[in-house]
């Protein structure tokens, strides 16, 4: 079991943890839709990356009442 040699002073703990703060994400514009998306990441409303379509989106189906 690790046991500490000396006191760690509220500074120096502090100094290391001051580095762990979260940032906010940068979404990028997609060059095909022009929607906010992730930077490398395929853009979930159209489906395109580095202008070429990766994923096929398909349409809304409306589901009729008696098949749902």
């Amino acid at each position: 079991m690790a046991v500490q040699q000396n006191k760690v002073s509220k500074s120096r703990r502090n100094n290391r943890r001051a580095h762990d703060a979260l940032v906010a994400g940068n979404p990028n514009e997609c060059t095909n839709c022009g929607e906010l998306k992730r930077p490398h990441h395929v853009c979930p409303s159209c489906g395109h990356y580095a202008d070429r379509e990766v994923v096929a989106m398909v349409e809304e189906v409306a589901l009729d009442e008696d098949a749902a």
